[in-house]
């Protein structure tokens, strides 16, 4: 029974091709909505999250605005490294200068720290090596550069051994990072990161801006436990500083990606329900077409129910049909999202792939339209008298 009204619905469909079309074309432009709407909110959500991950989300930044008379030092760092939920603490300064050799010269950020901030914020050499203690406890000048200033101001990669003159100082060359590495604090992703590293005590003897005192640092928590390791540091720093809240900022890296998380899950849900209404006014049309449809096949109804047809056998034929128009545009709709979303990646060049779970949540919406939707002229449908029926004309 159920095949031969799948059968009837489908020749229905077919016998009036242009009203049957023009019914799911609110169906096609609700589905169109959702997937390519959801889609892109889905895409920039990745893209949005894989560059706040490339930045770390597993430490913590201090910056301190008044010591209260009890600055931290070098040393002092280590005192935090024997705090429950911290691993590795790590000062950092950074100043602009000018990085040359013989073959060119660039501006570039020179920051100076120690040892751990390699783990810290996850940085990887190409070749060579980065920070040790021996290079901060002997102000040696070593520095280790982002591939982007290797490339502009030394002509190459592999430069290890090699020197670079950092505001008219020679720095030996001990590491290069890799370029995932080099671009995790640049600006822009289509801009070039010139980067330095060095001894945290070597980039005191070189700017005047940076002192012994330590007013920035960062942490790693322990494993990953970034709500411990915030309490921990808040209550080191409240200590030192006489509970003065505002001596101090400290910024939780992961509080970044949780709020763009949100931000992104609720602007999804906003275009899936704006979309999701598109879907509705195209079942208030497939209703209005199905009420036709039932006035102008009234004799076929009376007909068939005069030969023995019950009334399940008629609503399951106009019921058929609605879920068939329905389904037919639902399908129409994802064959064009995917089409646009290919021109979109192709011409703008980016990566909006269609989300299979959108495509399955598409379907199972426009079902539900053509079942809700469809009910009410099936059901005028099965309920009509066969003597009234067949008097119409």
């Amino acid at each position: 029974m159920i095949f031969l009204s799948f059968k009837m619905a489908i020749k229905s469909i077919c016998s009036n091709k242009l009203r049957s079309f023009l019914t799911m074309l609110g169906i096609i432009i609700g589905v169109v909505s959702l997937v390519v709407l959801v889609s892109l909110a889905n895409g920039a959500t990745g893209s949005i999250t894989d560059s706040i991950s490339s930045l770390g989300s597993n430490f913590l930044t201090v910056t301190i605005s008044d010591d209260h008379n009890a600055p931290l030092y070098l040393e002092d760092l280590s005192e935090l490294t024997e705090l429950d939920a911290i691993d590795c603490a790590a000062p950092t300064s950074e100043v602009s200068a000018t990085a040359s050799s013989s073959y060119a010269e660039e501006t570039t950020s020179i920051i100076g720290t120690t040892a751990a901030y390699a783990s810290i914020r996850g940085l990887e050499l190409t070749t060579g090596r980065f920070l040790m203690r021996p290079d901060n406890d002997n102000h040696t000048n070593v520095a280790v550069i982002s591939a982007d200033l290797a490339t502009e101001v030394m002509g190459r990669i592999n430069v290890v051994g090699e020197s670079i003159q950092l505001d008219g100082r020679e720095f030996q060359i001990i590491g290069v990072l890799t370029e995932d590495s080099s671009s995790l604090t640049s600006s822009s992703e289509d801009s070039e990161s010139f980067q330095a590293y060095i001894p945290y005590t070597s980039l005191i003897r070189l700017s005047d801006s940076t002192s012994r005192k330590i007013t920035t640092f960062c942490v790693s928590a322990e494993d990953d436990n970034m709500d411990a390791a915030e309490a921990a540091m808040e209550a080191f720093l409240l200590d030192r500083f006489d509970d003065d809240e505002d001596a101090y900022t400290l910024f939780n890296q992961s509080s970044i990606a949780e709020a763009m998380d949100s931000v992104t899950n609720t602007l999804a849900l906003l275009l899936g329900g704006i979309a999701g209404i598109s879907l509705l006014v195209g079942g208030i049309g497939i209703m209005n077409i199905m009420l036709v449809s039932v006035a102008e096949r009234t004799r076929e109804i009376g007909i068939r129910k005069a030969i023995g047809a019950g009334r399940r056998v008629i609503m399951l034929q106009f019921l058929m049909e609605a879920l068939m128009v329905s389904l037919i545009g639902c399908l129409i709709g994802i064959g064009i999202s995917w089409a646009i979303l290919q021109a979109i990646n192709i011409i703008g060049n980016l990566s909006y792939p269609m989300s299979p779970g959108v495509a399955l949540l598409s379907i199972a919406f426009s079902l539900g339209i053509g079942v809700l939707f469809g009910s009410y002229p099936a059901n005028k449908a099965a309920k009509m008298d066969p003597i009234h029926a067949l008097r119409f004309s």
